[in-house]
């Protein structure tokens, strides 16, 4: 007897909401804030976003956050419509979600809840796995998570839409906290062993260049165009989660190591700020930051105030070099791109560029080559006889002008970079 084919489970139905909150600090123009919420909903495997709406609130309820009459009639659309989830574009309290999901009869997912299920969808080292599977931990510590299990045939996820491992993480908070303890613990050895390969590079006088930007911005595009890599690059909200990184070497200049990082987005939660930090590690210490923007984005202004708040709040010198790069050119229509092409060469810390056509790409990295390019010193230094080993380490280096012996060693005539003898008083 034939086995019956397998059928792909229908698709979870879902309904997207922005609140508009007009007192709200830094609140987004609207219209654009509900389409990044839309397209943060599409990059969630297997949800049909059926509609979205933005939903005025002069002063949000603490009990059901819309008003009376509102929640009447939104009920009434998501039955209409058959929807089995409503994403809601903000903070949630766990009051707030029980009772909408009461009177709904729907699951709800918070801001901060979809993120977290993208995140989960996405990360693929070990570390990444950890540090989503901690800060989702974090989040659900403070509310009750329901059993939900429309999804579980689909995918696995953190328990916000459904999969499974939720009767364990629901247990209790002391349960939680036991999961917290034992994730952070694997996550040190992992750390020390990112660590280690960090040291190893410091041995190496490679230059580390950050690609930073709002998600989306182009980044991962930008950089399997230089490198010639494949990292995933999607027109897609958080394609690329996980740290990447390779050597290259610049045209007429030095040899970088380029790291492209995740995207940063509004409203990016505590969690996964925290989480995430050690991720964005290779921004701490990079000789040099590129700040990728989508240029032909409405928003473009508000994303690059939201990475510049990120950046600075991971800790980033000040000292540290920035470039920008207005990315996407080629989305711009004719009057809007030669209007650009006009503006950008007055200001020395910004490239126009098409990471698509290749337009801007050579000035962009022969600016990185001149910004990182240390300033060449005259040295002589002295080495006893025995220091066999650092001497090897200045020829490889090509850095040795001449050696004159002694009675008790060699004198060396060096023309070197500052970090290349940094890196030698480290040997």
């Amino acid at each position: 007897m034939t086995e019956p084919a397998s059928r792909t489970p229908e698709p979870t139905r879902a309904w997207v909401l922005h609140p508009d909150i007009p007192s709200k600090p830094g609140r987004r123009a609207p219209a654009f804030a509900l389409e990044e919420a839309v397209a943060l909903a599409a990059a969630l495997p297997g949800l049909d976003i059926v509609g979205g709406d933005l939903v005025r609130l002069n002063q949000p309820r603490p009990g059901t956050l819309f008003g009376t009459g509102k929640v009447e009639e939104l009920g009434a659309l998501f039955k209409a419509n058959d929807i089995e989830l409503v994403l809601i574009d903000g903070p949630l309290s766990p009051v707030q979600q029980r009772n909408l999901e009461k009177d709904w009869k729907v699951k709800i997912l918070d801001r901060t809840g979809l993120i977290l299920e993208i995140f989960s969808d996405r990360a693929r080292t070990r570390e990444g796995v950890l540090q989503v599977e901690m800060a989702a931990l974090s989040y659900q510590r403070t509310r009750l998570v329901r059993a939900w299990t429309h999804l579980e045939r689909q995918r696995g996820g953190l328990g916000f839409v459904g999969g499974p491992g939720e009767t364990q993480i629901e247990a209790d908070r002391r349960a939680i906290d036991e999961q917290l303890t034992r994730l952070r613990r694997q996550l040190d050895k992992v750390v020390k062993t990112r660590e280690l390969h960090r040291s190893a590079r410091a041995k190496v006088p490679f230059p580390i260049v950050a690609l930073v930007g709002y998600t989306n911005a182009g980044k991962s595009t930008l950089f399997n165009r230089v490198t010639g890599a494949s990292v995933m690059a999607k027109d897609m909200l958080f394609a690329t989660l996980d740290p990447t990184m390779r050597a290259i070497d610049l045209p007429d200049g030095p040899k970088i190591i380029l790291s492209d990082t995740v995207g940063f987005i509004s409203a990016l939660p505590t969690e996964l700020v925290a989480a995430f930090r050690a991720t964005l590690e290779e921004v701490l210490t990079a000789d040099l930051i590129v700040h990728v923007r989508d240029i032909s984005d409405p928003e473009t202004e508000a994303q690059a105030e939201d990475v510049r708040e990120i950046v600075e709040s991971l800790g980033v010198d000040p000292d540290t070099p920035q470039i920008e790069v207005w990315n996407k050119l080629d989305r711009l229509d004719a009057e809007a791109a030669e209007r650009l092409r006009a503006l950008a060469p007055r200001q020395p810390d910004v490239h126009l560029i098409s990471a698509i056509t290749g337009e801007g790409l050579d000035d962009l990295l022969a600016d990185i080559a001149t910004r990182i390019s240390d300033p060449v010193l005259n040295d002589t230094l002295h080495l006893e006889f025995s220091d066999g080993r650092r001497r090897a380490w200045l020829f490889a280096q090509g850095v040795v002008e001449a050696e004159r012996p002694g009675e008790d060693g060699v004198e060396l005539d060096l023309r070197w970079t500052a970090r290349q003898k940094e890196t030698f008083s480290r040997l």
